[in-house]
């Protein structure tokens, strides 16, 4: 499989959406329970130059986006990091390339550290980060409860994993 990672535009929002509801509907992916509405309010809050398609044969098979950690100064260099893969591209390293172009991209705009929030059930997605330099900081034991599908009403830990830069704040 050839993949070739580039910006992310709102051409690309329908398969973005898509496929960040392929990852809701896996019930390990997040809690949300349905993309957002539109690119704009998808778009708002993303650090510019930080959102990222990833494409085999021009045709969108995931995509990975950066969202400021905080709007307080003191944070400017923090950011939580979303990475997502259609179902029918996992597996293929489609994941890893998407965020090692995203780590680089944090970079030139200088974010200094990067966490995830990951259920522990989510073990690709562990291991994709834990490839990536990424290193488990905590637990976050019952941070929030499912609001749909089998899982509803379930209470969830979520993993805590952090990077950071050898390049930015070393």
């Amino acid at each position: 499989m050839l993949i070739l990672v580039s910006g992310m535009t709102e051409a690309d929002w329908p398969d973005v959406a898509r496929i960040y509801q392929e990852g809701i509907d896996t019930g390990h992916a997040t809690f949300a329970t349905q993309p957002p509405a539109s690119w704009e309010k998808w778009h708002q809050d993303k650090i510019e130059g930080c959102c990222l398609v990833a494409r085999e044969r021009g045709r969108v098979v995931g995509w990975a986006a950066l969202t400021p950690y905080s709007g307080r100064a003191v944070y400017a260099g923090v950011a939580e990091v979303s990475v997502y893969v259609g179902a029918a591209a996992r597996g293929q390293g489609v994941g890893s390339a998407l965020l090692e172009a995203l780590i680089a991209a944090s970079e030139s705009v200088g974010i200094w550290t990067l966490q995830a929030g990951v259920f522990p059930e989510n073990e690709a997605s562990l291991r994709l980060h834990y490839q990536h330099g990424f290193r488990l900081v905590g637990v976050r034991e019952k941070l929030g409860q499912m609001e749909r599908g089998t899982l509803a009403g379930l209470w969830r830990d979520v993993l805590l994993l952090e990077r950071r830069s050898r390049v930015i704040g070393a």
